[in-house]
């Protein structure tokens, strides 16, 4: 295959991917041309800092659509967790991981509660989260008793505030954050090396080796940059690292474990699953569990990004995740989506926000265009998914 049948075999053959790649690089660049602040190496700080936990709700939230359900819930969830926490921190005065493991066992409580539900019981995702949405903001009013709660302060603080640098010294850019962002690098072209290793050994279709080390040195040169600009303003976000490891976590359980393939089964034909085997009503239960606790993680990163806890934190949330899934690929009927696709979303989501709030572009304008990319994206599902069945 030479190189411009390779470029038009990547474009084509997962055009809902491949789209949403172009059309995050051409908002960027957009944004980066109407605001030279944009790209400067604080906002692009401020925009992991800002939007980390709508990319973390994200990645439960795409399991969940996978498996053709819904969650409206985490939104209130985010609200219940991180007041939970700021119960048992600020005004109980217990140490920071206490609050943490309180949060993430209500959080696992909350999916539990919702996964029986939906699983056992039978009630479509839909009507049990929205009622979870309702429930769950009531009870964070109750246990914040109507009232902010603040500050955490201390380690808490840190979790979404915080940065690492200095670990390995440098002269105007911090040495540890390109370290990490550069074994990182290394990390993803091993991967992508031995995808296409496997893809060989199975005779499938690769795309010409020009073209792939072109490929990973652009994703490197992009990566290191983005590195870089991190470097010279505060350091390495904690919150990054959080969000990495989950990124990769959930990378490895959706596409390499049993449970992953049993999520994408039960979403693309929860019959023929049932069929094959898979316990549907136990994939379910846990992905709604799972759930729980990326709500309550988010809670925890969102209340620690706000140095407190209030009744109507998390407002709209589960619209801003559930919209970075779509845009980033998931189908609207199941059985189709990536975490990597999620965080594309998510991160067109981020962009669009901060770069119309660089603008002065009115709230209410923001979320006008952050409906229409969101309607576009389930338009061009849904014309895929026709071509498609014309083709067949």
């Amino acid at each position: 295959m030479n190189a411009i049948d390779s470029v038009r075999d990547i474009l084509t053959r997962n055009m809902r991917q491949s789209g949403i790649v172009i059309a995050f690089i051409a908002i960027s660049v957009l944004f980066a041309v109407l605001n030279p602040n944009f790209l400067s190496p604080g906002n692009l700080t401020n925009i992991v800092l800002q939007y980390s936990y709508i990319l973390i709700l994200a990645i439960g939230m795409v399991m969940i659509i996978v498996a053709g359900q819904i969650d409206l819930s985490v939104g209130s969830v985010v609200a219940l967790t991180g007041a939970v926490s700021a119960v048992v921190v600020v005004r109980n005065g217990m140490p920071w991981y206490v609050g943490v493991i309180a949060a993430l066992v209500v959080g696992a409580l909350v999916g539990v509660w919702q996964g029986f539900w939906v699983a056992y019981v039978g009630i479509p995702g839909f009507i049990v989260t929205l009622a979870g949405m309702l429930l769950f903001r009531g009870l964070t009013f109750l246990v914040l008793d109507n009232a902010s709660l603040s500050p955490f302060g201390g380690i808490y603080q840190d979790i979404a505030n915080g940065f690492l640098n200095g670990l390995l010294g440098g002269y105007g850019f911090d040495v540890f954050t390109l370290v990490v962002f550069a074994i990182g690098v290394v990390g993803y072209a091993i991967g992508q090396w031995r995808t296409r290793q496997g893809k060989i050994a199975y005779q499938q279709t690769v795309e010409s080796m020009p073209l792939f080390v072109v490929k990973l040195l652009a994703v490197a040169a992009l990566v290191m940059w983005f590195g870089y600009q991190l470097s010279i303003s505060r350091g390495l976000p904690v919150v990054l690292i959080i969000l990495a490891v989950l990124i990769i976590a959930y990378t490895l359980i959706t596409q390499k474990s049993v449970f992953g393939r049993h999520v994408y089964a039960v979403g693309g034909n929860v019959h023929a699953a049932e069929l094959s085997g898979v316990k549907v009503k136990k994939i379910n239960f846990w992905i709604f569990v799972n759930m729980g606790v990326l709500a309550s993680v988010a809670g925890i990163v969102y209340s620690s990004r706000m140095n407190g806890a209030q009744p109507g934190a998390g407002n709209m949330f589960e619209l801003d995740a559930i919209a970075a899934c779509f845009i980033g690929g998931a189908s609207t009927t199941g059985g189709v989506g990536r975490v990597g696709g999620a965080m594309i979303g998510g991160l067109i989501m981020a962009v669009m926000s901060n770069g119309m709030q660089l603008m002065g572009v009115p709230q209410s304008m923001q979320q006008v265009v952050k409906g229409l990319v969101l309607l576009l994206a389930v338009a061009f599902d849904i014309y895929n998914k026709r071509r498609a069945s014309v083709a067949r």
